[in-house]
Formats: structure tokens, sequence, C-alpha cells
């Protein structure tokens, strides 16, 4: 899979105000950056204010963008920053105040579902409860490898990190899965 991306004169007509410029920007990386933020942060509603945050960034310092790594990249990594802001001021705000109802993070069930449909529930279910038991920085990697499918190379660029450290977190990140698993008794095929 690759990255994401948008011809640059666009970036340059949004940058330089033009609002249909933009919102191509927002229908070009919206989806990635919803499924990115509710990666990191294993919620709907902190993944909507996350991708909500993301795009008043962007709009923001699009004409401080330099065309220096690729724009896609830079998304990324603003998406990524945002979406662990976000958890951690959203967490640290639930746990001082009423217990939170995370009823609304469960997938509806959908009426008169295929067979299909409920497995296809139950794994994403799955997915969610093995995602929530990382940190959100292994999440992070978590999610840019194996739900967007970004290469090594391209994990480092958007984390700003050695490609050797993108390869241990990431290993790290999966350890913490296989022990999670062991622990909670769930069969895995990582």
């Amino acid at each position: 899979m690759h990255m994401q991306s948008i011809d640059n004169s666009i970036i340059e007509k949004a940058a330089g105000g033009d609002i249909s410029a933009f919102e191509e920007i927002y229908k070009t990386f919206s989806s990635m950056v919803y499924t990115l933020a509710y990666g990191v942060t294993q919620n709907r509603m902190d993944a909507e204010e996350a991708t909500q945050d993301v795009f008043v960034r962007i709009y923001r310092s699009l004409k401080d963008f330099r065309f220096g790594s690729s724009f896609s990249t830079w998304i990324y990594r603003i998406a990524m920053n945002t979406a662990i802001n976000v958890y951690h001021k959203n967490t640290k705000r639930r746990n001082s105040s009423i217990p939170y109802d995370e009823a609304g993070d469960l997938i509806p069930a959908v009426p008169h579902a295929s067979k299909d449909e409920i497995e296809k529930q139950e794994a994403t279910a799955q997915v969610d409860t093995l995602l929530k038991a990382l940190s959100p920085e292994h999440r992070t990697c978590i999610v840019l490898r194996e739900i967007e499918g970004l290469e090594y190379s391209q994990m480092a660029e958007v984390l700003a990190i050695p490609i050797n450290t993108v390869r241990s977190r990431l290993k790290r990140a999966r350890e913490a899965l296989v022990a999670y698993c062991r622990k909670e008794g769930i069969h895995h095929g990582l």
C-alpha cells in the first residue's frame, strides 16, 4: 500500500486560500487521518475530535509546508501527534471525572446482519481490544504498519525516528500483543 498523494498545485492553491482545493485535501486524506486517530485513541469521539483538530492545524499551517518531505508524511505526522495528544488529554479528563461510558465505541449490531458481517464486526472488536492493550506510541506503530500498510522507511519518516527504532518499537508492540493474548487466553495469528 502506498501513502495517499495529491498534486502539488492543489496544495499551493489551498495554501493561497482556495477553499475548494482545501476540500480536495480533506477528501483525499480524511479517511486515513480518522483511521490513524481511531487506531491511536480507540474511541470514536476522540478520533473525530482529533480528525477535526488535524484539519484545522493543516489549514492554519499549509502556508508553512515547504515540500521538503512528502505531503502525506507531513499529514501523517500531524495526525499521529494530534491523536496522541487528544488521547492523553481525554484519558486524563475521563480518569478525573465521572466514569466514562464507552458504549458509544461498541460496534452497533446490524439488524438481520449476515454471518460474514457479524464475523467482520467480531474481528473488528477483537482488533480494537488488542490495540487498547498497547500504549498510544505502540498503537501508532501497529496502525501505521498493519492497518495503513506503510513500509518501515515511510514509518521512520512519519515518526521522525531512525528505521531501527521503528523496527524495535514494532517488535515491542508485537511482543506486548502476544503477551496480552497469552494472558487473556486469546488465540492469535501474530
